[in-house]
This record gives C-alpha cells, sequence and structure tokens, in this order.
C-alpha cells in the first residue's frame, strides 16, 4: 500500500519521551489555571487535533499534507509537554491522557492492508504462508488489535493498576518480558492461529502468555497449573486437553492456545464482551466471578464489590496481561525494543543420534541466540525428553535458520562428540549410611497420690498413654502411690 510510509512515521515515542520529564513535575495547581497554563492546554488541544487531521488525510492518500500536519502536531505536542514541567499549575495528567488518546487513534484506525502496528516489530506481521508451512493468514495486522471486532486498545483502561503494571514489566519484570517475547516468537506459528480462528487479539495472547508462563511450554505451577498458558487438569479436559499416549497435551502449545481461545470466548460471552471479568475468571475462577458480578456484567473489574472480594493474585493478574498486551501494541512508545527474532518454523532429520541437550551443546550460541537453544528446542518437541537420546532418522522440529547451522556443526565433526562425551558423563552414586538405630532414652516418675495416667501423661506433654503402659507393662491403668513408672524422654 503507497500508505506505508505515512503511517510509520505515525511513532509517539518521541513524545513519550517528552512525558516522561513530566512525571516528577507535577506543581499544586490553584483552583483556576492561570493564562500560561491556558495557553499550554490551548496547544495541547491544537496537537491533538492536528494528529488526527494527519490520519484522515493519510487515509485519503494526500501523504505529502499528512506528513506535513504530523510533524507539525507532534513538535507542537512535544514543546507544550516540554513547557508544562516548568509552569506553576499545569498539570502533567492532561498531557499524560493525550498521549493516551493518540495511542489509542492509532490502534486499528486503517483500512484493511495498512499497517496497524507500526510500533510492533515487523516479524509479528510476517508469517508467509510458503516460509512457515501454515496456511495464509490473512488481516495479520487487525487480529493483532481487534477482539470481536472491537479495537483491544478502547477495552483496556489506562487506570492505576495498569499503569502499575506496566511499570513493573519495564522494571524488575523486563527481562521475563523479553523472554517471553523471544520464546513466543519461536511458537507463534503454532499458537496464533487459533487466536485468529477465535476472532481474539494476538496482543491478547502474548499477555496471558507472558504473565502466566513466560512462554516456558513445560512450566508447572505449585497448583498444578501446566503448559504456556496454564491450565488446571480438570479445566483442560473440559476444552479437550488430557492425556495422548501418556503425554500432557496441555504442554503442547497449538492446543493449550485452541483450548484458551475457546475457553476465553465462552466466558466473553458469559460476561458480555467484560473483558476484565473475563481474564479474572480465567485465574480466579470462573464460578466465583460468575457469583460476585451476578446479572449486572456492565460492572467493572474494579468496582469494591469485586475488586475487594478477589484475591491478591487476580487483582494482579488482571492489569499485569493488559500491561502486557499494552506494551506488545505500543513498545516503541514506553522506550521498549523486543528483539527481532525470525520465527519461521523448520525442521531437521537427525543424521546421528542426539538428546535435546546434546544438540544444545553442539549449537551454540549461533543464529543469535546468545543463550542457546534448550528452552526453544523443548518448547518446540515438547513430547522429548531432553536427556533421552532420539535414533537416526527423528524429524525435529527447530527455527528455520538452524537446519543450516545443524548440517554444519552437528553431523561431522568435534562439537557432537564433545556433546555426546559430557551428556555421557557418569556421576558417582553416593551411598547414604544406614540409619543409625534408635536408642530410646527414659526416665524415672514416682506415682504421687491423686495421679492417673492420663494426668501423667498430660503434665508431662511427651507421651500417650498406650506408649507409657506398654513401657511398664501395666494391666487396667492401675497405679499404687509410690509406684516407680519409666516414661519416655522429651527431646
Amino acid at each position: 500500500m503507497v500508505l506505508r510510509p505515512v503511517v510509520r512515521s505515525l511513532r509517539l515515542a518521541p513524545i513519550a519521551a517528552a512525558l516522561g520529564l513530566l512525571a516528577a513535575c507535577a506543581s499544586s495547581a490553584g483552583s483556576r489555571p492561570s493564562a500560561p497554563v491556558n495557553a499550554l492546554y490551548g496547544q495541547l488541544d491544537q496537537a491533538s487535533k492536528g494528529y488526527e487531521t494527519a490520519l484522515q488525510q493519510s487515509r485519503a492518500g494526500d501523504l505529502e499534507a499528512s506528513q506535513l500536519t504530523l510533524t507539525r502536531s507532534l513538535d507542537q505536542l512535544k514543546a507544550a509537554s516540554a513547557q508544562c514541567g516548568n509552569t506553576p499549575g499545569c498539570d502533567p495528567q492532561r498531557f499524560f491522557s493525550v498521549f493516551d488518546h493518540l495511542l489509542r487513534l492509532k490502534d486499528g484506525d486503517f483500512d484493511d492492508g495498512q499497517d496497524l502496528n507500526s510500533d510492533v516489530d515487523p516479524s509479528q506481521a510476517a508469517l508467509a504462508a510458503g516460509k512457515t508451512g501454515a496456511a495464509s493468514l490473512p488481516e495479520a495486522q487487525r487480529s493483532v488489535t481487534l477482539l470481536h471486532g472491537q479495537k483491544l486498545s478502547e477495552l483496556i483502561a489506562m487506570n492505576g493498576p495498569v499503569k502499575a503494571a506496566l511499570e513493573m514489566w519495564l522494571t524488575q519484570f523486563r527481562p521475563q518480558l523479553m523472554d517471553a517475547y523471544v520464546n513466543y516468537q519461536y511458537l507463534r506459528y503454532q499458537m496464533w492461529p487459533q487466536y485468529q480462528k477465535a476472532d481474539l487479539p494476538e496482543a491478547l495472547l502474548f499477555g496471558i502468555m507472558a504473565k502466566e508462563s513466560g512462554g516456558k511450554v513445560h512450566a508447572v505451577s505449585r497448583s498444578g497449573a501446566a503448559g504456556p498458558l496454564q491450565f488446571m487438569y480438570a479445566t483442560g479436559m473440559r476444552f479437550g486437553l488430557g492425556m495422548d499416549n501418556g503425554f500432557d497435551t496441555r504442554f503442547d502449545p497449538q492446543a493449550s492456545a485452541r483450548a484458551n481461545a475457546e475457553y476465553l470466548n465462552e466466558q466473553l460471552q458469559v460476561f458480555n464482551n467484560n473483558l476484565e471479568l473475563t481474564i479474572g475468571a480465567y485465574n480466579g475462577g470462573e464460578g466465583r466471578m460468575r457469583r460476585l458480578v451476578g446479572d449486572d456484567t456492565s460492572v467493572s473489574f474494579y468496582d469494591p464489590r469485586i475488586y475487594n472480594q478477589l484475591s491478591q493474585e487476580t487483582r494482579d493478574y488482571v492489569p499485569s496481561v493488559l500491561a502486557a498486551a499494552w506494551l506488545f501494541l505500543h513498545p516503541d512508545s514506553y522506550n521498549l525494543r523486543f528483539p527481532r527474532v525470525d520465527g519461521a518454523p523448520g525442521s531437521i532429520t537427525l543424521q546421528r543420534p542426539a538428546s535435546l541437550s546434546e544438540l544444545t551443546v553442539c549449537l551454540g550460541s549461533t543464529a543469535g541466540m546468545e543463550d542457546g537453544w534448550f528452552r526453544t528446542l523443548r518448547n518446540l518437541n515438547p513430547r522429548l525428553d531432553p536427556q533421552v537420546a532420539q535414533p537416526v532418522g527423528t524429524s525435529l522440529q527447530v527455527p528455520k535458520p538452524l537446519e543450516r547451522v545443524y548440517a554444519s556443526r552437528c553431523v561431522d565433526g568435534p562439537w557432537p562428540i564433545l556433546a555426546h562425551d559430557l551428556h555421557s558423563a557418569v556421576v558417582p552414586v553416593v551411598q547414604a549410611p544406614p540409619p543409625e538405630p534408635t536408642v530410646r532414652k527414659e526416665r524415672r516418675y514416682k506415682v504421687r497420690p491423686g495421679d492417673t495416667l492420663i494426668s501423667i501423661v498430660r503434665n508431662l506433654h511427651c507421651s500417650s498413654v498406650q506408649e507409657v503402659t506398654e513401657m511398664n507393662g501395666l494391666k487396667h491403668h492401675h497405679l499404687a502411690v509410690g509406684q516407680e513408672l519409666k516414661l519416655p524422654v522429651c527431646r
């Protein structure tokens, strides 16, 4: 499309940088804005209207006028936002609100075939049928942003919890977010078509997977949830996930994505397309969410009648998923750069026996994967034990770039020999010494007037009536004053 170059220029990262200067500069505003503040607000309104005009000109095909209007509007917005921090009484939140509005304008605001996703790594929209082996995936960009025809960005409330979750993803959870993105790119050709068939946005799939497992196919939680999308066993069974020749299909990325999409569509219908309630039900249980919501499906997830009755885990889960989805759509606008990943699928046929662990060693850090290929090989071959050597002729799923690497490094030469030698290393087994025999320690107790076996045991807190009876050969629990009893010694 001829509009693509203009659309690609509609980036808001420079505005985000300018707005970042405002976060710590909020001044105490009076009851009525001053003239300088009103002037800044006027510039803000003009810039916002100019941006909208640029979009309209772009859609109409007037590329030159669109570019001029866009440049003028963004420069005006940057200048006004920079001045706000130094102008007493100026409210930075006004500028953040416009920034949020422009991001939402950009999402899904163009006709079919145009670049709906200019802030997202182009590889996300590059699944070509001839290269991936998957069926042709029309309207790739649109499915990134639409949920049943609705713009995903309009369903995400940019409130306090979501903003806090954005900060978490961009700071201490940033490494997990980046790992999740890389893992997802290699699983995308299996998982994303399941969402597309269900008319669900790809960004939502990424948000759930980033929060649930980070893209680790074999993840298992303490509660027993398993797989990249963390299904409980009973829920998985309800949506067709179960045991297949000893393999738990919750670990199958494609089957898990299909089941997840079916679950979300079921709950979206129950909650009248209320996305926050649906995501909350996925984490906290649909039964509990239905009881809390009742017949009022328009209620906000953050309504105290709902929010205050949920676990802290679910209260954190919903904004975390939505924040990860938002970053998937707008990485550049939050100073986030996802790595470019060639996730095209490929396969190799083993020409010598090898386990996934051995292949990881001989593949090394090739093709741009500094952390090695172990996680990716496991994710793409979830049915295989990574420590068990597979015979010659076994077909393995690998990223397309690894096909040539395998042929050059893992068939002949020193690397497969080294990998096999390391894998075959025998670790000595140390036999644990037999347990020492338990020596029963005893103490003596002289029966006093009024004593009974029960009172003696209760007062000493370290034995039972039966144990004392057996140690002393007592019958009928009869005791005599002055009688000496053997009692166990408490440690």
